[in-house]
């Protein structure tokens, strides 16, 4: 809650609204994150050897709405959850090259329209958005619309109709990143299609199998009725995912390999999602949390911040943001994170404010597919959480970032080493974890009550005798003002708030827990920390 004042300077208490752009987001993949309910571990048969870390693992949903419930998200500030594809994932495995791998990442789909049963359930996963939804934190799924999954001795491919099996990517030029295949045997949706298709027969046989043939095609034909889309292998999939909107009433999405597929498919795919949002809103509202719209984070690898609102090709350049897109994963802050705090800040903040006006970015400091994040050998994860929890845009927490949990495991190959299990065991027993995940929490507990961090305007303040800056944001009658100081010395220490605090106003320094008055423009906070985070008590 953020006290303000009316002109009639009474005391007004206004609700501290929910604002993507400047959200903490945990990513998460849910094979790997907890183990809720060990009777799925088996549930498929996935029982060949496998290369180091190339296996399902026991992560599930249930494992997700147990530190829902445990407080763990609340604790660290975090607003938003990403996970990985809920979807089936195929049964049968493939030879990467590095051993055998199954789809224990959710992104070799086999059924759109189910959830893997390793994962958990329908109504489980209804329990978890539910339960994440009365504790404030938006629930964001992952749509995969690019490529089924690898075809398998049990998975067999998709019909010509729905997809191309080669050629591979030669990625240098736009088409090129679009009219092929991203890997040997993992089959392209064909997304430029507008032709009719038919459902593939294994689906067919599948759906019978499960007794739900008839629904599914009767929906089917419901969709492409009221939308007056043509049946083509797209369309089929954007009903597919848009489900989830509908039934489970998620928040957003965060889109996999956009750059992949023509920008058009992304439009669509934007006004299928929010046609869905508004409709759940519409059927449902008991459940609404806001007015905010359904919100769309696009993968396009490789793009940054500094690129401003294109990507580049190289022979074109594409404004995705001008297709349906809210917010695009930002690959240039692992880099940037080597800059000095104004460098970033100021930084990010400009770019937010002018050219990126109106949508925003997702910052991160390492992920799961990316092999060169900043600080790899976790000898920086202080520096990692404070910048990354600070800077303009949203942070993207990857789950273990505030445990520090190893990135380099041995034995493994490629992106596997970025995805071990959650390291819950350190967090009891070792003491530099516990005081990482403490960092973590307590600036991110004030990103989470301040939207001014992430979404605000940021102004230098001072450079010396320390680094202190102020973030304001306004939105509506709602206005929220905070002052940060960083690598501060031990002990008493004067801050100048300037004009963003008035004498006489009580504040409250979230890092340290004192609180004092604003006197002469300044305050004066006495603490063995090295960060003061002010804000109006």
């Amino acid at each position: 809650m953020i006290v303000g004042c009316s002109p009639k300077k009474e005391t007004v208490q206004i609700e501290t609204p929910f604002v993507w752009e400047g959200a903490n987001l945990y990513f998460l993949l849910i094979d790997r994150f907890n183990n809720g309910n060990p009777e799925n571990d088996s549930i498929i048969r996935r029982d060949k050897e496998t290369g180091v870390l190339r296996n399902f693992m026991g992560g599930d949903i249930k494992g997700i709405t147990q530190k829902i419930d445990e407080g763990y998200f609340t604790d660290l500030g975090i607003n938003a959850i990403w996970m990985t594809p809920v979807v089936e994932q195929i049964h049968g495995s493939v030879d990467e090259g590095t051993g055998n791998s199954y789809g224990f990442h959710g992104y070799w789909t086999k059924d759109w329209t189910a959830i893997d049963p390793s994962y958990g359930t329908r109504e489980e996963l209804k329990e978890m958005v539910e339960k994440a939804h009365a504790k404030g934190i938006r629930i964001v799924l992952d749509a995969v619309i690019n490529h089924t999954g690898p075809v398998t001795e049990l998975d067999p491919v998709w019909p010509e109709s729905w997809v191309r099996t080669g050629p591979k990517c030669s990625y240098d030029t736009y088409q090129n990143y679009i009219d092929c295949t991203l890997v040997e045997n993992l089959p392209d949706i064909k997304t430029e299609s507008n032709e009719d298709v038919e459902l593939p027969p294994a689906l067919i046989e599948k759906w019978k199998k499960e007794g739900r043939y008839e629904q599914e095609v009767a929906e089917l034909d419901a969709f492409f009725k009221r939308t007056g889309y043509p049946r083509a292998p797209k369309y089929y999939i954007m009903k597919w995912l848009s489900d989830y909107i509908t039934d489970f009433g998620i928040d957003g999405y965060r889109v996999d390999t956009v750059k992949h597929t023509t920008e058009d498919v992304w439009a669509d795919f934007s006004k299928v999602c929010k046609d869905a949002f508004a409709q759940y809103k519409k059927d449902n509202p008991d459940k609404v949390l806001d007015d905010n719209d359904f919100y769309l984070l696009g993968e396009v690898y490789g793009y940054g911040l500094n690129g401003k609102r294109n990507y580049d090709f190289g022979d074109k350049k594409v404004d995705y943001f001008a297709h349906g897109f809210d917010n695009l994963i930002n690959f240039d802050f692992k880099g940037d994170a080597n800059k000095t705090y104004e460098e970033i800040f100021s930084n990010y903040s400009n770019a937010l404010q002018s050219d990126l006006k109106g949508v925003s970015i997702t910052n991160y400091v390492s992920s799961h597919d990316d092999g060169w994040p900043f600080d790899k050998k976790r000898e920086k994860a202080f520096d990692a959480g404070t910048k990354l929890l600070l800077t303009p845009g949203i942070s993207q927490v990857y789950y273990g970032d505030e445990t520090a949990r190893s990135l380099e495991i041995e034995g493994t190959e490629g992106d596997a080493t970025l995805r071990s299990f959650m390291n819950w065991e350190d967090i009891k027993t070792n003491a530099n974890t516990k005081n990482v995940l403490t960092h973590f929490q307590k600036i991110g507990q004030f990103r989470k009550n301040h939207p001014a961090v992430g979404a605000g305007i940021h102004k230098k303040i001072s450079k010396a005798p320390f680094y202190t800056f102020s973030r304001t944001f306004t939105k509506g009658d709602f206005t929220d003002k905070v002052v940060i100081g960083l690598d501060l010395p031990f002990g008493k220490k004067e801050i100048n708030v300037l004009t963003i605090f008035e004498d006489g106003t009580e504040v409250h320094d979230a890092f340290s827990g004192i609180s004092t008055t604003v006197k002469d423009g300044k305050v004066v906070i006495d603490s063995q920390m090295g960060i003061v985070l002010l804000e109006r008590k």
